[in-house]
Parts: structure tokens; C-alpha cells; sequence
């Protein structure tokens, strides 16, 4: 795999402090009462959805979940486009049907829209899979699961069955220590998801989930293989939710000492961190990327706010696929 070019580390860096400006402008908002719909933070999974998105070539395919806003961004879906979902107006990716996250997905994109009832999004994705090696196509659908979802019988079912048939498809398991409120130590007697992966006669790699470069190339290679014929891959990102579940989920549950710990290894710090000390940027260069990303968020929230709700007259359409 060849290594990543100055330019290819900076576009890494600018999704993921889009993805975290958009955060913390979505949180702004529904504090303030601004907001509608539905608000789950992507704050510590930046580096799991950008790094992982990343690798994908243009024609696959990618079933993302509500915290990797990344890589619904890095696929080509836009602020203003996500803003005006959450907002429930015309201009949102569902128009209005749906002011949250759910069902975001555009085909035109290479987009599946996110189903909330985890791991649901696996055998979509794997009937995709499927689809492209039926037609010979060097094409991958990769999608992704948290640490609860491997808990479920579908995760299970739907990886003996990519293993089976060796589909092209990758799972990349976010690993984010609680499903809800729920420890992953208290909902599995393994340290490892990964470990699993053996059972279904697939690679299975775990990744520093807060270290983006590592995700990339773990994902790089999970993609590769399965391009060239190779099956399936389960990569287990560890990584940390840094906020409740969603917005009116205070995570009291979770012990402060152990956010406190995992603050210390936030994902565009450590980033931002290793690029000047290599000589890839220098400050003002990130500088000027953050306030890139400060002034787009602006611009998307604004754009958002002013944009009209859907005509009433039209709440029938687009309800069932033609």
C-alpha cells in the first residue's frame, strides 16, 4: 500500500474537523432549542468513520450508522444537506419525512440509508455484497455495528453467511464501550469482537479507533481483498462515545476518570499533534482548515434555518419505493 501523501493526510484532517465542527454546531442548536429531530453525537468516532470511509473507491458502496457523519460527508452528502434533515425541511435528504439521522442514505452517492434497528444494516449491505459478486463486479459494500450490535443473532447470522460465500464485504465494528448504558464487559465474556471472526473463516483485525491513519490502512486492506475475490473482513475499531447516546442522555453511567482518560487521546488532537510534528503542516495551515470548516457549518446551519418545510400537500410521496 503506498504511503499517504501530504495532501491525502490533510483532506483526512479536514474531514474529521468537519465532522466535529458539525457536532458540536448540532449540539449548540438543540441546546439552544433549535433543533427537531433526534441528536447522537459523533464526537471521539471521527477518526472510525473518516479513516474507514476513506478507503472506499467511488463505486462501492457504504451503509453507514448515526455516528459516522464522516463518512456521509466524505461520500458527498452535504452540511447543508444533513442540517436540513435534522431541521425536517424540504431541502434534508429525506424532505422532510424524517428529521434525524435514519434513512439518510442516497443511492446516487453510494449511500445506504442508516437503519436504526442495530445490526439491521449488515444484511442489507450483505445483500449488496452479494449483488456485485453475482455480476462480477470488483466492487465492495462495506457497512458498519456497534459493540451491542455484535450481541444480536443477525450479526452473527449475516457474517457466517459473508463468509460462507465470501462476499466482498467489510464490518467495521465501533467498539465504543457501551451500547447505551450497558459496559461491553458486562454484555460479552470476550476482551475482543474480532476474535469472533475466526468462527466464520474471515480475517478479523482490531485497530486503534482514535488514530485515523491506522484505521485508513486497516481498512485499505480489508477493501483490497475483498476486491480481488477475497472475502469478507471484520475490523474491530476501540475507540470511546463521549457523550451519551443522544442528546437527552446525560451518561452519568459512565465513570468520569474513564472520559477523562480517553479525552486524552482525542482523535484530531493526536492528529493535528502528528502532522506538525512530522513537518506535514504547520499551525496556521490547520488554522486555516479549521476555520474552512467553521465557516461551512455556518453556512449549512443558516442555509438550514432559512430553508422552507416540506409542502403539506406532498406528506404521501416518497413513502414506498415505486
Amino acid at each position: 500500500m503506498a504511503a499517504l501523501t501530504t495532501e491525502q493526510k490533510l483532506e483526512l484532517y479536514y474531514w474529521m474537523v468537519l465532522t466535529r465542527t458539525f457536532d458540536e454546531g448540532m449540539v449548540s442548536l438543540w441546546k439552544q432549542g433549535r433543533g427537531l429531530g433526534g441528536t447522537f453525537s459523533e464526537r471521539g468516532h471521527e477518526a472510525v468513520s473518516v479513516g474507514s470511509a476513506y478507503a472506499l473507491a467511488p463505486e462501492d458502496i457504504i451503509a453507514p450508522m448515526h455516528r459516522d457523519i464522516g463518512a456521509y460527508f466524505l461520500r458527498g452528502l452535504t452540511p447543508r444537506r444533513v442540517f436540513g434533515n435534522l431541521l425536517g425541511k424540504e431541502v434534508g435528504v429525506s424532505r422532510g419525512r424524517d428529521a434525524n439521522i435514519h434513512g439518510m442514505g442516497d443511492l446516487s452517492l453510494g449511500i445506504v440509508g442508516y437503519i436504526s434497528h442495530i445490526p439491521m444494516s449488515m444484511p442489507i449491505a450483505l445483500g449488496v455484497a452479494m449483488s456485485m459478486k453475482l455480476r462480477n463486479e470488483p466492487r465492495v459494500a462495506m457497512t458498519y455495528v456497534g459493540d451491542g450490535g455484535s450481541t444480536a443473532g443477525l450479526w452473527h447470522e449475516t457474517l457466517n453467511m459473508a463468509g460462507l460465500y465470501q462476499a466482498p464485504y467489510v464490518l467495521i465494528v465501533e467498539n465504543n464501550q457501551y451500547a447505551y448504558s450497558t459496559h461491553v464487559s458486562q454484555q460479552m465474556p470476550i476482551e475482543n469482537i474480532a476474535d469472533r471472526a475466526a468462527g466464520y473463516g474471515i480475517p478479523g483485525a482490531i485497530v486503534d479507533g482514535n488514530d485515523v491513519e491506522a484505521v485508513y490502512e486497516a481498512t485499505v486492506e480489508a477493501v483490497e481483498r475483498a476486491r480481488q475475490g477475497g472475502g469478507p473482513s471484520l475490523i474491530e475499531a476501540k475507540t470511546m462515545r463521549m457523550m451519551g447516546h443522544a442528546i437527552h442522555d446525560g451518561a452519568e453511567y459512565v465513570p468520569r476518570e474513564l472520559l477523562a482518560e480517553w479525552e486524552k487521546k482525542d482523535p484530531i488532537d493526536r492528529y493535528e499533534a502528528k502532522l506538525l510534528s512530522e513537518g506535514t503542516a504547520d499551525q496556521d495551515e490547520l488554522n486555516e482548515i479549521r476555520h474552512r470548516a467553521a465557516l461551512e457549518i455556518e453556512d449549512a446551519i443558516e442555509f438550514a434555518e432559512a430553508s422552507p418545510l416540506p409542502d403539506p400537500d406532498t406528506v404521501e410521496s416518497g413513502i414506498y419505493a415505486p
